[in-house]
C-alpha cells in the first residue's frame, strides 16, 4: 500500500529507501525533484542497450549512465547507491523475472552499468501545478501501463514492444497538456497516442500489464506516453545474463530539479576501461 508520509528531497526518499522504511510506488514524492526508471546490465550488453535507448528517445530518454561496477552516479546524487536506494527492484536472469527484492547487493557485480531514463512521475508534477488532477495519484496507486502493438527500433538483442502509460482528460484539455508535456522531453514529452485504444493494441483498459486500472469518466479521451518500463520488454528478448531494473512505478528519485535537462555523456568510451583494467 501506497504510505501516507511524503518526503519533500530525492535526498530523503533515497535515506528512507535504504534504512528499510519505504519500498513503495514514488509518485509524488520528492516534488521537484527528477525521477528516474533503472536498467542495469553487464558490460558486454551495454553498448547494445545504449544504442536502444538512443534509437527509441521516447521510451528510454537517457538522465544519466554509470561507469561499469560504480555504485553511484554523481551528475544524479552525490550519495547515490545504485544497490539500496530504490524502493523495490526486479533481477532477471536469462531474460526471466525471479526476484522483486528491496536492495541488489548480493548480486552486484563489479562490471554492471546502470542507465537511469526519465520518469513520466516528472512531468506529472506540472500536469498537478497546472490544475489537471493525475487520476492513479488521486487514488494511491500506480499508474495503469499497457503493452502496444508498436514496435521499438531494435538494437543489437534488443527489441520488442512499445510500453505507454495511460492518463485520460477532457478532450478540450488536450492541447494544453501536449503543449505542457512537451516541455519534458527528459521525461518522455509528448502523448503518442490518444483515442481508441484498440487501434495501438490495447483492448481493455481497466487490466492493465503493469500497474493499476483508474477510472475513465465520461467525456474523457485516453492518452498514451511511452514509458521506461519498455526496456524490460526488450531484456524478455534480448535473454541477457543477468539484468536488474526498477520495480514498476519504484523509480529512483534525483537531487536533480524535474525542469532541468542533465548533460549525458553517450559515447562508448564511457564503458572502458573494464574495472579490473583500471589503476588506482
Amino acid at each position: 500500500m501506497q504510505p501516507t508520509t511524503k518526503w519533500p528531497t530525492g535526498r530523503e526518499v533515497r535515506q528512507r529507501t535504504r534504512q528499510g522504511d519505504f519500498s513503495g510506488q514514488t509518485a509524488g514524492q520528492a516534488p521537484n525533484h527528477l525521477q528516474g526508471n533503472v536498467v542495469i546490465l553487464p558490460l558486454r550488453h551495454a553498448a547494445d542497450f545504449l544504442h536502444f535507448c538512443l534509437n527509441n528517445p521516447k521510451p528510454c530518454p537517457l538522465i544519466g549512465i554509470s561507469k561499469p561496477g560504480d555504485v553511484g552516479i554523481p551528475t544524479l546524487a552525490n550519495d547515490l547507491d545504485l544497490r539500496q536506494d530504490i524502493p523495490r527492484y526486479r533481477v532477471f536472469r536469462n531474460g526471466q523475472l525471479v526476484a522483486e527484492p528491496e536492495e541488489v547487493t548480493d548480486v552486484w557485480e563489479d562490471d554492471l552499468v546502470t542507465f537511469v531514463l526519465g520518469c513520466s512521475f516528472t512531468f506529472e508534477e506540472a500536469l498537478l501545478e497546472n490544475g489537471f488532477e493525475v487520476k492513479h495519484i488521486t487514488q494511491g496507486s500506480n499508474v495503469p501501463m499497457f503493452r502496444t502493438n508498436i514496435q521499438t527500433l531494435p538494437a543489437g538483442g534488443f527489441s520488442g514492444p512499445l510500453v505507454v502509460t495511460m492518463r485520460s482528460y477532457p478532450e478540450h484539455d488536450i492541447p494544453a497538456i501536449f503543449d505542457l508535456s512537451l516541455k519534458f522531453p527528459h521525461a518522455h514529452g509528448t502523448p503518442v497516442y490518444w483515442g481508441d485504444p484498440s487501434r495501438i493494441g490495447i483492448t481493455d483498459l481497466q487490466t492493465p500489464d503493469y500497474g493499476d486500472p483508474v477510472q475513465i469518466r465520461a467525456g474523457e479521451v485516453p492518452m498514451f506516453w511511452a514509458c521506461g518500463v519498455t526496456p524490460q520488454a526488450a531484456i524478455e528478448k534480448a535473454v541477457p545474463e543477468l539484468c536488474i531494473t526498477h520495480a514498476p512505478g519504484c523509480m529512483l528519485v534525483t537531487d536533480i530539479p524535474s525542469t532541468t535537462i542533465p548533460d549525458v555523456d553517450c559515447s562508448i568510451s564511457l564503458f572502458w576501461p573494464h574495472p579490473a583494467d583500471r589503476t588506482s
